[in-house]
């Protein structure tokens, strides 16, 4: 969809976040990973709450990379058995309260119930409009990219497009969530400053909020934080402030 605009409240249409910092919530507890996995459940339904009351259309949340499968086994079986159960548990609740849930990623690695009961989630609630849910589950923004490419290439192989048709918009269209916005607000909890291969392309001109704030311990006043550190920014798409500046006085 290209570069995004803030209502004129200044909330973001589309936030994503990289949920960070489950495993070292738990270990300055003494606690297994695991443990922090599911305390970081909590914080997700909190965060969804509280986007979707403050008027944000879009939510986009990393639950699980491609590159998570290299983890240890024990670790992924449980974020593998959170993800169902969570699925299980939440969905009554997301779409009595409006929520339309979709999942974006690759799903050739899910067990044929994980399957069945995401298909489920995303048929069930795909008429609500108070907040679009995307749950990013086995994503990578290089997979996303080469998928993309992929698709134009058989097109041009079918002879539908030409390679010399082949731009930006072409590209973005065949991207995970090209129906939506691009993000407006990136968030990162857990300290750390980098994308994880998260969007890449979606977020080229998102606005980054980090955090050190561990994902179980992401509060409301930190999520308020990253709305009103994303209404004091001046979003200008490669112009200059003065452009920018005249384009809103006109």
């Amino acid at each position: 969809m290209g570069n995004s605009i803030p209502n004129q409240a200044g909330i973001p249409r589309h936030v994503a976040i990289i949920m960070d910092g489950n495993g070292r919530w738990a270990q300055q507890r003494n606690m297994p990973r695991t443990y922090g996995h599911k305390k970081g459940v909590e914080a997700t339904r909190k965060a969804i709450t509280f986007y979707a009351r403050a008027g944000v259309a879009n939510l986009t949340l990393f639950a699980f990379s491609s590159e998570n499968w290299k983890r240890p086994q024990e670790e992924v079986s449980t974020l593998m058995s959170l993800f169902l159960s969570s699925l299980q548990k939440n969905t009554d609740e997301l779409h009595d309260n409006g929520i339309r849930i979709r999942f974006i990623g690759d799903r050739t690695a899910f067990s044929d119930k994980l399957l069945k009961q995401i298909a489920s989630a995303e048929q069930r609630t795909r008429d609500n409009q108070v907040m679009t849910l995307n749950v990013a589950a086995n994503y990578g923004g290089h997979w996303d990219i080469a998928q993309a490419a992929q698709n134009l290439a058989e097109q041009v192989q079918q002879g539908q497009l030409q390679p010399s048709e082949i731009d930006a918009e072409k590209i973005a269209g065949q991207l995970s969530l090209a129906d939506i916005p691009d993000p407006d607000l990136f968030i990162r909890t857990g300290g750390e400053q980098r994308l994880s291969n998260f969007l890449l392309w979606q977020l080229a001109y998102s606005e980054l909020f980090f955090t050190d704030v561990l994902w179980p311990d992401f509060s409301d006043q930190v999520m308020q934080q990253s709305l009103n550190d994303f209404a004091m920014r001046q979003r200008r798409f490669g112009q200059t402030s003065e452009q920018v500046s005249n384009e809103q006085v006109g």
